[in-house]
């Protein structure tokens, strides 16, 4: 019948297995949501077993509704035991004559920011990877054909079926790795060791050149666009250390010219001191906060986005064209390549920036200077990520280039508005603290 899915005819037992694990996984989340209402049901850990069995719902509806074949569920399976596994080994091997010097407030507050890091990630990379697995680039079959190929596979295998399985494994890599991640973060038993011996940023490492090979290997089906892409991995990592220094030279430049023979201080100014600087490590990690935020935003959308282009992919070959290839590539290919190009950019630089963020690599020595230098250096490129992001969604959210035009133009209509108001509150603000002070010099008057 129109409107049954595919895979319940093609093959019933896989379907149920996913339709089955996927509700039991959403039921359990929506009891979770609930849950973290009641306090006391929180304090009994009965919140961790939902998300446990939420996760674990993912993971067997993944394993069904990713792949056709018996072999490669088991193997996606496998994954997240491996990767538990090696944490486990990481974590004894690299701990067994470690004398624990982290204790007291400071260390696990650093800690603690680092977990929220590292759960920001993997949130990130177990949302795209999962949709991407049930859904890969190239779409699926309508219908079975004269060469054996079988309705609801995907394309991909069987045009180009290496490309598709190193997306298909790297995807599942991604996915399995942020399901285990997930996991160990909930229980401060497990997690506390695994970032102190840096188990998790070696996962986390891993799950995130994953991400990048199967972006480049799902995006494109042609060889030289997915060297392109690495390629441009390397220019943004170019382009970054570049940002980084110039800032220090110039940081450098300036501590030379103001070089002076430091006073001797009392004891209240010590402590103001130390206050601005804990604001200012506050602030830090607020701006931290919020650029992580933005890296995630910026890569879920442009991941889906290059493994899904705008106007779909072609279901046959035939007339030139080639199944599985992007109608936009060969019918309006300008448009296509600056949407590709641009959304490519924009995925990368956020993975570099969240790179930037998750792991603590900066020298104690010059600790504050370099975690200066680096947010600036990542706002920087924020900002380059969101200005290719709106070229991306200009150049593919239509066919016509009037239209492109208008989305530049409501773009700059929208930013004109913002500056019209901040400069009418700045002023506002202005004549307000006028009569302020011309009320006081009155009132001293009289």
């Amino acid at each position: 019948m129109a409107g049954d899915p595919i895979l319940l005819t093609t093959n019933a037992s896989r379907y149920k297995a996913f339709f089955y694990c996927n509700s039991v996984a959403f039921v359990a989340s929506l009891v979770a949501i609930v849950l973290v209402q009641m306090e006391i049901l929180v304090k009994h850990h009965v919140l961790e077993a939902a998300m446990i069995l939420d996760l674990f719902g993912l993971i067997g509806a993944y394993a069904a509704g990713s792949c056709r074949d018996a072999n490669n569920s088991i193997y996606v399976m496998a994954l997240a035991g491996l990767v538990l596994v090696y944490v486990v080994i990481h974590v004894i091997f690299f701990t067994l004559d470690h004398e624990d010097k982290h204790h007291g407030d400071q260390a696990n507050q650093l800690l603690e920011k680092r977990r929220k890091r590292l759960l920001l990630f993997a949130i990130l990379a177990a949302t795209i990877t999962y949709q991407a697995g049930l859904t890969p680039p190239g779409g699926f079959l309508l219908q079975d054909d004269k060469l054996g190929h079988q309705a609801g596979d995907p394309v991909l295998l069987y045009n180009f079926p290496r490309r598709y399985k190193a997306f298909f494994y790297c995807n599942s890599v991604s996915f399995m790795l942020s399901i285990s991640l997930i996991l160990l973060l909930v229980n401060p038993n497990l997690y506390r060791p695994a970032i102190r011996s840096n188990a998790l940023s070696v996962c986390t490492a891993v799950g995130l050149f994953c991400l990048m090979v199967a972006y480049a290997a799902g995006s494109t089906q042609h060889l030289k666009t997915s060297i392109y892409i690495f390629v441009l991995v390397g220019a943004v990592l170019f382009v970054a250390a570049g940002l980084l220094l110039v800032f220090a030279l110039r940081e450098q430049n300036n501590s030379d010219n103001s070089a002076v023979a430091a006073p001797s201080i009392s004891h209240e100014q010590e402590e103001e001191e130390e206050e601005r600087n804990k604001e200012e490590e506050r602030k830090k990690h607020a701006r931290r906060k919020y650029l992580m935020l933005l890296g995630i935003l910026v890569a879920s959308v442009a991941y889906q986005a290059g493994l899904e282009p705008p106007g779909g992919a072609w279901q046959s070959s035939g007339n030139g064209y080639e199944a599985g290839d992007p109608v936009m590539h060969d019918i309006r290919r300008p448009r296509y390549l600056v949407f590709f190009y641009s959304n490519s950019f924009s995925f990368v630089a956020s993975i570099v920036v969240i790179m930037m963020l998750l792991p603590h690599w900066l020298p104690n020595e010059k600790k504050e200077e370099w975690e200066k230098w680096s947010l600036r250096v990542m706002n920087w490129t924020i900002l380059l990520d969101l200005v290719t992001l709106l070229v991306a969604y200009a150049a593919g959210s239509s066919r016509g280039w009037k239209t492109s035009v208008y989305v530049g133009t409501l773009i700059l209509a929208v930013l004109g508005y913002f500056a019209i108001h901040m400069t009418l509150s700045i002023w506002s603000d202005r004549c307000h603290r006028h009569r302020l002070r011309r009320e006081r010099l009155e009132g001293s008057t009289a």
